[in-house]
C-alpha cells in the first residue's frame, strides 16, 4: 500500500507506540486486561512470582541450563534470553517457519511436513509436571486433506498393528524382517508375507524399504473392509435464497454464472448427481430429469410439514441432464426478479435437503441472505449494540440447527453455508448447520452486487474455489498417539463419535483441526513420541481411501528442551481456539485474560525455572519472543476484542475461522506479513521456473515503518492491501515477479489502495494503539504490572 499524502493524518490515532524514546508514553495506562486470578487461566491453574535478577550472556545461560555440550547451535538461539523492553527489532527478515525437532538426520527426512501436522512443542516433556512447570500448552494443529502430492498405495493387505491398530510408518521398528515393533503401544507384530514384496524396487526381503516405510505421509486404497456400503457418488446439492432481499444482493446472478463455468470441474465421474432447491415463503424443487423439454418447477407451499414431490426426478445424474441444468441456471436470475416476498423459509428448506440427500449422503450448499423467518428454525434479532460481546448472544438461539446437521451427520450429509447478509442473520445459530456436520462457513458482511463490488469479487473467488477444489465424502478421521499421551479436547468442524474418531460428512482441503492433549504417564521410557491422523473417506470418484500422517518427536525430560523446541505460532492457535471455547462458556473478559496470563505465566516460569537469570526485565526465550505480540494481535481480532463496533455476525464468523483455518492462513489472518517494496534488491531471493522472486525483508506492523513515499504490500492471507504503479524499471518487474509469486504460491487477492482498504490496513497495524486497546509497548508494560502482583 502506497501511503497518501495526507499519511500523517491517516496514521495519527494509531501512532502513539509508547516507546520513551519515540513519543510520550500513553499516560491514562493501557485497559485492564487481566487479573491474577486462577480462574483467568486457559490451563486451569496460575502462579505469580515477582522477580529480579540480573540478564545473562550465552555463556551465563549455558551454565543456568547446566550445560549446552553437543546441543544444536539452533537450540541454544531458541534459548537465547530476549528482553522485551529493551529489544525491538525481534522479526526475523523472513516468514517464520516451524522449528524443527531434535532427531537424527534419517528421522527428520522422512517426518511429516509442518504444514500438515505439527504440534505446540517440538520435544514432548517426559512428564505432566514437567509439562505444567513450562506453562505451555501440548497440542496438535492438522491439516490432513490439504492439497499435495503423495504416495498411493494399492495393496491386499495394509498392515497395522494388532492391538493399537496403528498404520505401519516409517518409525516403527524392525527386529527382524519377520517382526516389526509399533512405535506408539510397543507390541510386537508379525510382518504379512505380502510385504516382504516391495512393488518400487521390485524385490523381496526389505520390508523396511516398502513405501508406507519410507514416508510419513501416505494413501491406502481400501478395500471392502473399510466400508459399510458401496462409495457413494458425488452428489450435490444448491439450496438458493430467492426472496425479495436475496434478489435486491443480486448474489443469484453471479452463482449461476459461476456454477455455468464450473460445472465440469465438480469433482465426481460419470456418476455424479446434483440437485437445486430454491426458498421464499416457500420451497421449490426442479424436476430435471432427462427427457424434459425444459426444467419443471414444483412448488411445496405446506412448510409445517414438508414432503419430496418426486424421489427419482430431483438429484439426477449431472452428465445425462447436464443441458436442462444448464437450461435451469440460465433461467434462475430472472425467475425470482420481480418477487417481493420477504420472508424465509430456511429451516424447511434444510428439511427438505436432508430428505432429498439421505439415500446418497453428499453436499448440501446453503445460500441466505437474511434471517430466517418462517416454519422450523424460525428466529428473531438478537443484535443489541449494548450487548455485541453477551456470551449468550456468542450461543445458539435454538438448537434446531445442530439437531439438524446431527441428523445430516448421520446419514453423510455435510452441510456448507454462504451468507451473504446485509443485516443481522445471526450466524450464531445458522452457523451450527456447518459446524456439527463438517461444512465450511463463508460470510459476505454487507453484501450487494453493485454497492459493495469487493465482496462480490471475493465472493466469485470463493466460489469458484469451493465448486472446483477436492472433496472427500463419508469420512472419518481418527488421530492415535504414543502410549501415555491422550486427547481431551478437538476444535473445528466435526461431530465426535467417540474420544479419538471424527465423524466427517464431507472433508475438504482448506479445512484444519486443533487438539489438545495431556500426558497421563510418564515418557521415562521413552525416547520418541509418535501421533498418527488416519482419514478413511470416499473420493469423488467413488474410490475409498485412507490417507494416513504420522509425527515423530523426541521425548526430553529437561526444561530448556521444552523451551528450546516450542512453537510459538502453533502455540498461539491453539490457545486462540481455547480462548474462543472460554468467550462462548464463560465470557468474553475471562478469555481475554487468560490470553493475558498466558504470557504472565510463561515469563513467570521461565524466570523462577532457569535460576541464574539474575536482571529484572520482561524475559522470554527467543524461541517465544513474538508470544506477547502475537497474544496483543489476537486480543485485537474482531472475535476477542472489546467494545460494541464489532457486529455479532461478524464476530461469530472470526470465531468460525478460528477454528476451522489452517495455521498459516490464521496466522496471516492474526499478524499479517509486512513488506516494503520500492527498495527491493535481489540479495536473497527466490529462483522458481526461471524466475527471480526478490524476498523484502518482514517489517513490524506498526505505522512507524510506513513512509509517504514508499510502497508496501500487507499479505494478510485471504487479501493482500497494496498499491503499486505499473513502470517499465527493474523494481518494477521485481515487483511483479513478487506478485506472481503470492498470487500463485500464497493466494492473497489484491486490494487495491481505496478508502475501505486503507482503513483495514492501518487496523492490521497490531502493534499501534487503536481506539479501545493498547500498543505493544503499553502491553508489554502491562505485562509487567502483572508480573509484580
Amino acid at each position: 500500500m502506497q501511503p497518501s499524502n495526507d499519511m500523517t493524518n491517516q496514521a495519527a490515532p494509531y501512532a502513539n507506540y509508547g516507546y520513551p524514546n519515540m513519543q510520550p508514553a500513553y499516560q491514562q495506562g493501557p485497559p485492564s486486561h487481566a487479573d491474577s486470578s486462577p480462574s483467568h487461566d486457559l490451563y486451569g491453574q496460575s502462579s505469580y512470582q515477582q522477580y529480579s535478577q540480573p540478564f545473562p550472556n550465552l555463556s551465563q545461560l549455558s551454565a543456568a541450563l547446566g550445560g549446552l555440550s553437543g546441543v544444536p547451535e539452533l537450540e541454544v538461539e531458541a534459548l537465547r534470553p530476549v528482553n522485551l523492553l529493551q529489544e525491538r527489532n525481534l522479526l526475523p527478515p523472513r516468514p517464520i517457519e516451524a522449528p524443527e525437532p531434535n532427531l537424527s538426520p534419517d528421522l527428520k527426512k522422512v517426518n511429516c511436513s509442518p504444514q500438515t501436522f505439527r504440534c505446540t512443542l517440538t520435544s514432548i516433556p517426559q512428564t505432566q509436571a514437567l509439562l505444567n512447570k513450562a506453562r505451555l500448552p501440548l497440542g496438535l494443529l492438522l491439516h490432513p486433506f490439504r492439497d499435495l502430492q503423495l504416495p498411493v498405495i494399492t495393496s491386499n493387505t495394509i498392515v497395522r498393528c494388532r492391538s493399537c491398530r496403528t498404520y505401519i510408518n516409517p518409525f516403527v521398528t524392525f527386529l527382524d524382517q519377520r517382526r516389526w515393533k509399533c512405535n506408539l503401544c510397543y507390541r510386537v507384530n508379525d510382518v504379512p508375507d505380502e510385504f516382504m514384496y516391495n512393488p518400487v524396487t521390485r524385490s523381496y526381503g526389505e520390508p523396511h524399504k516398502r513405501p508406507e516405510v519410507q514416508n510419513s505421509t501416505v494413501e491406502f486404497i481400501a478395500s471392502s473392509d473399510y466400508m459399510l456400503r458401496p462409495p457413494q457418488p458425488a452428489a450435490y446439492l444448491f439450496v438458493l435464497d430467492v426472496s425479495h432481499n436475496a434478489v435486491e444482493a443480486g448474489y443469484l446472478k453471479y452463482f449461476c454464472e459461476s456454477l455455468l463455468d464450473n460445472l465440469d470441474k465438480l469433482p465426481g465421474d460419470t456418476r455424479t448427481r446434483v440437485g437445486f432447491l430454491t426458498f421464499d415463503n416457500t420451497i421449490h424443487f426442479y424436476n430435471l430429469q432427462d427427457g424434459l423439454s425444459q426444467p419443471q418447477m414444483l412448488v411445496v407451499s405446506d412448510i409445517d410439514d414438508v414432503f419430496i414431490p418426486s424421489h427419482d426426478s430431483l438429484m439426477v445424474n449431472l452428465k445425462e441432464s447436464k443441458e436442462l441444468v444448464k437450461d435451469l441456471l440460465t433461467s434462475l436470475p430472472t425467475m425470482f426478479s420481480q418477487s417481493r416476498e420477504t420472508h424465509s423459509a430456511l429451516g424447511p428448506a434444510l428439511q427438505a435437503a436432508f430428505k432429498l440427500m439421505s439415500p446418497t449422503g453428499g453436499r448440501v450448499t446453503v445460500f441466505q441472505t437474511q434471517l430466517p423467518t418462517l416454519g422450523a428454525g424460525a428466529l428473531q434479532s438478537r443484535e443489541d449494540p449494548n450487548q455485541r460481546s453477551s456470551t449468550k448472544h456468542l450461543s445458539p438461539a435454538t438448537d434446531f440447527y445442530k439437531k439438524l446437521a446431527l441428523d445430516c451427520s448421520g446419514q453423510q450429509i455435510g452441510v456448507d453455508l454462504f451468507m451473504l447478509s446485509s443485516q443481522y442473520a445471526d450466524l450464531a445459530s445458522l452457523s451450527c448447520m456447518s459446524k456439527y456436520s463438517a461444512g465450511s462457513i463463508f460470510y459476505y458482511p454487507s453484501f450487494h452486487y453493485i454497492h459493495n463490488p469487493a465482496q462480490l469479487e471475493k465472493f466469485q473467488r470463493d466460489l469458484e474455489r469451493y465448486l472446483s477444489r477436492k472433496i472427500g465424502f463419508e469420512a472419518v478421521m481418527r488421530i492415535r498417539c504414543t502410549k501415555g499421551l491422550s486427547i481431551h479436547t478437538f476444535h473445528g468442524n466435526f461431530f465426535v463419535r467417540s474420544t479419538d474418531l471424527l465423524s466427517l460428512a464431507n472433508v475438504n482441503p482448506d479445512s484444519a483441526f486443533a487438539v489438545q492433549m495431556s500426558i497421563e504417564d510418564s515418557l521415562a521410557d521413552s525416547s520418541l513420541a509418535c501421533f498418527q491422523a488416519a482419514l478413511l473417506y470416499t473420493s469423488s470418484k467413488g474410490k475409498r481411501r485412507i490417507r494416513v500422517h504420522t509425527l515423530c518427536l523426541p521425548v526430553v525430560n529437561q526444561l530448556s528442551d521444552v523451551y528450546a523446541g516450542a512453537d510459538v505460532q502453533a502455540i498461539t492457535c491453539l490457545l486462540a481456539n481455547m480462548a474462543i471455547d472460554r468467550s462462548i462458556s464463560s465470557s468474553l473478559s475471562d478469555a481475554r485474560d487468560a490470553l493475558v496470563n498466558a504470557v504472565v505465566d510463561l515469563v513467570t516460569a521461565y524466570k523462577s525455572n532457569v535460576s541464574n537469570l539474575q536482571q529484572s526485565g520482561l524475559i522470554l526465550p527467543a524461541a517465544m519472543r513474538l508470544f506477547p505480540v502475537y497474544i496483543l494481535a489476537l486480543l485485537k481480532q474482531k472475535a476477542l476484542r472489546t467494545g460494541t463496533s464489532t457486529r455479532l455476525d461478524e464476530r461469530v464468523f472470526d470465531m468460525c475461522e478460528f477454528k476451522t483455518q489452517p495455521l498459516q492462513q490464521l496466522m496471516r489472518m492474526v499478524h499479517p506479513d509486512l513488506y516494503r517494496l520500492d527498495n527491493m534488491s535481489d540479495q536473497g531471493a527466490l529462483h522458481l521456473n526461471d524466475t527471480v522472486v526478490p524476498q523484502p525483508p518482514l517489517l513490524h506492523l506498526s505505522a512507524e515503518r510506513l513512509s509517504r513515499d514508499g510502497a508496501f504490500l500487507m499479505d494478510c492471507g485471504n487479501v493482500s492491501f497494496h498499491h503499486i504503479p505499473e513502470l517499465e524499471t527493474p523494481l518494477s518487474e521485481r515487483v511483479t515477479a513478487l506478485f506472481i509469486f503470492f498470487l500463485f504460491f500464497c493466494s492473497p487477492p489484491p486490494c487495491r489502495d481505496e478508502a475501505s482498504a486503507k482503513s483495514a490496513f492501518f487496523q492490521h497495524l497490531v502493534e499501534d494503539r487503536s481506539e479501545s486497546a493498547s500498543s505493544y509497548y503499553e502491553f508489554l508494560q502491562h505485562i509487567q504490572q502483572q508480573l509484580s502482583k
